[in-house]
């Protein structure tokens, strides 16, 4: 093992060592393998085409559920990468129980980002709503990352998968889910 020493304005840190200990679950047949007894890491993808929905937050976890279910069930442990492919729309997870929630995000975001021809933005090709879905879009970002435990996505009670359309013409997006673990 290679140790090093970093000076940071003549002070000399105290040295940090780090050891990490795997202890499997069943000694007698994992031996010392964070593989999964049956063979390994696994792998799973499917593009998910959500239907068109209105400006503002919406929850697709049911959605999501609905179409990875089946794979979702294989895994014990293991993250579940949720990707948006559009740059007007985002992904949150955040409160799953009352949509009052949902309508003050979408409140704030239009108060916080101005919109219209009198808005300062240069990105008006598209329409004068665009520019404003990019900025939103890259606030909350297009992709989420979630942990998988017995194949259950790891989110807590009141968390929900949120699609958050940014454009004023609603427009089918997809999402790439990937599961990978054992």
């Amino acid at each position: 093992m290679q140790s090093s020493t970093i000076f940071f304005s003549g002070v000399v840190p105290p040295r940090l060592r780090v050891r990490s200990v795997f202890t499997p679950a069943n000694p007698a047949t994992e031996r010392g393998s964070m593989a999964s007894p049956s063979g390994g890491p696994k792998w799973a993808q499917k593009t998910i085409t959500l239907p068109p929905q209105r400006r503002g937050c919406h929850l697709i976890t049911p959605k999501i559920l609905k179409e990875i279910g089946q794979d979702l069930s294989g895994f014990n442990c293991g993250l579940a990468h949720v990707f948006l492919q559009h740059t007007s729309a985002s992904l949150t997870i955040n409160e799953n129980y009352d949509p009052d929630v949902q309508a003050d995000t979408e409140t704030f975001l239009n108060t916080i980002v101005p919109e219209g021809r009198s808005a300062p933005w240069r990105h008006t090709m598209e329409g004068p709503d665009d520019m404003p879905a990019h900025i939103k879009s890259s606030m909350f970002g297009c992709q989420l990352t979630i942990p998988i435990t017995k194949g259950k996505l790891g989110m807590g009670t009141w968390q929900g998968i949120w699609l958050c359309e940014h454009r004023d013409a609603p427009t089918p997006r997809k999402v790439v889910v990937t599961l990978n673990g054992i």
